[in-house]
């Protein structure tokens, strides 16, 4: 059929620029608002803070957010009262406060591992000394591994963990662990039976952040480092054998005593608060440019191209804490370094690892160049002992177990004649043509496991095809997902002087916590010639044929862009959040769905300031939509 559309114009600028690429939404990322009135913890959320509070919304079996995100069965058939709560955030004097809605037809607990509603959480430990933050438990649920009764009709959720008991029924927590730790939970219906379907639950929850070494009052705030498993037991009280089923969906990551996958990173800062209108735009930790020329892969890094002042860098040393202090976002708490035994100890590093790593994009490829300033290269068998780096990435397409974005391990070592040798995932995209690694010895070095002679290091250069991790040709979104370990060992006579070491940035291995939330930019950028008016328009598109109707508009300057269409009486249609877009001109569909009937149609762009989150303009047009 024949599809028309008529779009009015709503503003007019003259803004000639590329057609860019917007910067994905934070998925692992939200905003806890700053709250001054009182919050009572009762477990009823109606002080009007939570009302205006920044939400999140979990599902069993839809991926609460990239990268680390997942869902698994626990146990019994698929669920047929499938998990749904929604999540708030706040935070008052240093409090994070956290308001669970938990949709449930069939709450309560027992004895038995996954047999149990509640929330298995972890929170990132930022009052320990050195690097990484370890990890702290925190359990909330109606699991009681040592009651007598295998279903207590009366039991409400324990506290485990970190602040909690164990086991549960040994006694009252004391005075400083409900402070620093409290919850409260109210239940519609009846726990620990299914005589009749229960209505859900509600929890009201509050962390002290100073006692985890967190501030959220300073000048900037602070970010908290935090990931939630939801568990849902239905239809076990008693059990029924045709609907009984226990899950698990979780945003980030799975445990409360483990670092796996990734993390929510709860943003708070004084001046966003309850009444400061919408929340600033979450920004990548890291931006990897495009730049305009492929890298001859030959393992020297003497192209102009590594000069660039576009090109994205990091050092990376052992021993240097204030280095890590200067990695964005929660680098500086993930990144770490570790020693492994080599020989049955651990001796003393004469020659800490020192390295620069170097990343760009052209067209669908990464391009990374890799310096390691070593006074021992040397060539070992035992991965504790290589020279060389492990880089993680996650892929875009390919799921885990867990139904999250499955990590690949992309890992080199120097060999014995000084070339690279690829390893794990690195060595299949290599043999089907989809990377490309060379390593060049530098001046003065000689591989060897002797250490008789100092040398200087080595380079490499690394080429990867991201159409073969799983991106879409144009690489789609933009968002990536990266970690790099610098492995460093050096031999020397006595053999018990040998060692090894790993130093990272962001993340040591794909499958733990956690990669850079990175944007890849398009590189392009808008130049205004002169026109009149703010540099904000919605132009004319079509008069055609066409079954896709699109608009066109233009930004004078990088904004956070949400597109909304609406019928005739106000009924919202569809509502995209296109994230934030640098300036320039942009082509978007009027519809994504494509059950639209023919008709007038009203839509919307709002414009906001990504920092302070001020609107900064709204467009309205008109559509008329003939099938």
């Amino acid at each position: 059929m024949k599809r028309m559309t008529m779009l009015l114009l709503v503003a007019a600028a003259c803004l000639s620029a590329v057609a860019v690429q917007a910067q994905a939404v934070r998925e692992d990322a939200i905003w806890a608002r700053t709250t001054s009135a009182p919050i009572t913890l009762d477990g009823v959320l109606n002080e009007a803070a939570w009302a205006a509070a920044e939400s999140k919304t979990i599902e069993f079996g839809v991926d609460p957010g990239i990268p680390g995100s997942g869902w698994k069965m626990e146990a019994g058939w698929p669920p047929t009262d499938i998990t749904f709560a929604t999540m708030r955030f706040l935070t008052k004097d240093n409090q994070l406060y956290i308001g669970f809605e938990v949709n449930d037809q069939s709450i309560g607990g027992s004895k038995d591992w996954a047999r149990f509603d509640g929330f298995l959480m972890g929170l990132k430990d930022h009052a320990v000394v050195g690097y990484p933050k370890p990890v702290a438990e925190y359990f909330y649920s109606w699991w009681n591994p040592d009651t007598t009764d295998p279903q207590p009709t009366t039991q409400q959720p324990t506290f485990i963990g970190r602040w909690g008991v164990w086991p549960p029924s040994s006694g009252p927590r004391t005075p400083e662990q409900i402070a620093a730790w409290d919850a409260v939970t109210v239940i519609n219906g009846l726990q620990n039976s299914d005589t009749a379907n229960d209505v859900g639950y509600t929890v009201e929850m509050r962390f002290d952040l100073a006692a985890m070494g967190y501030d959220a009052t300073q000048a900037g705030g602070d970010i908290v480092e935090w990931n939630c498993s939801i568990y849902d037991t239905d239809w076990f009280w008693p059990i029924d054998a045709l609907r009984f089923s226990s899950t698990r969906t979780w945003w980030q990551a799975p445990w409360g005593n483990a670092v796996w996958y990734n993390e929510v990173r709860i943003h708070a800062d004084p001046v966003v608060t309850t009444a400061s209108g919408p929340a600033p735009v979450i920004e990548p930790e890291i931006v990897i440019n495009t730049l305009g020329t492929a890298a001859t892969i030959d393992g020297v890094l003497n192209e102009a191209v590594w000069s660039d002042p576009g090109i994205f860098s990091i050092d990376i040393r052992w021993g240097d804490d204030a280095l890590r202090e200067t990695y964005p976002g929660v680098g500086s708490h993930r990144a770490g370094q570790y020693q492994p035994p080599v020989n049955g100890g651990t001796a003393f590093v004469v020659d800490p690892a020192d390295a620069t790593v170097k990343m760009y994009v052209k067209d669908d490829t990464l391009y990374m160049g890799f310096e390691s300033r070593d006074m021992v290269v040397q060539y070992h068998p035992d991965f504790s002992r290589w020279d060389g780096f492990l880089v993680s990435i996650n892929d875009r397409d390919e799921r885990g177990g867990d139904n999250n974005l499955q990590g690949q391990r992309l890992s080199f070592q120097v060999g014995p004649d000084g070339a690279g040798i690829p390893q794990d995932y690195l060595a299949s995209m290599i043999a089907e043509t989809t990377a490309e690694l060379a390593v060049s010895l530098m001046a003065g070095t000689v591989v060897d496991t002797l250490g008789l002679a100092p040398d200087t290091g080595f380079t490499a250069e690394l080429a990867l095809d991201l159409t073969a991790l799983g991106y879409p040709v144009g690489l789609g979104d933009r968002a990536f997902f990266p970690g790099v370990t610098l492995l460093d060992g050096d031999s020397f006579t006595p053999y018990t002087d040998s060692y090894g070491t790993r130093t990272w940035w962001y993340r040591e291995y794909e499958g733990n916590c956690c990669a850079a939330w990175g944007h890849i930019s398009a590189g392009a950028t808008a130049v205004n010639d002169g026109g009149q008016g703010d540099g904000y328009a919605a132009a004319q598109q079509l008069l055609n044929a066409s079954s896709h109707p699109m608009i066109m508009y233009s930004l004078p300057q990088r904004s956070q862009v949400v597109f909304e269409v609406f019928d005739v009486r106000g009924r919202t249609i569809e509502r995209r959040p296109l994230g934030v877009q640098d300036g320039g001109q942009f082509t978007i569909p009027l519809f994504e769905a494509s059950d639209h009937g023919a008709g007038v149609y009203l839509y919307r762009l709002q414009m906001v300031d990504p920092e302070s989150g001020a609107l900064r303009e709204t467009l309205r047009g008109k559509t008329i939509y003939l099938k």
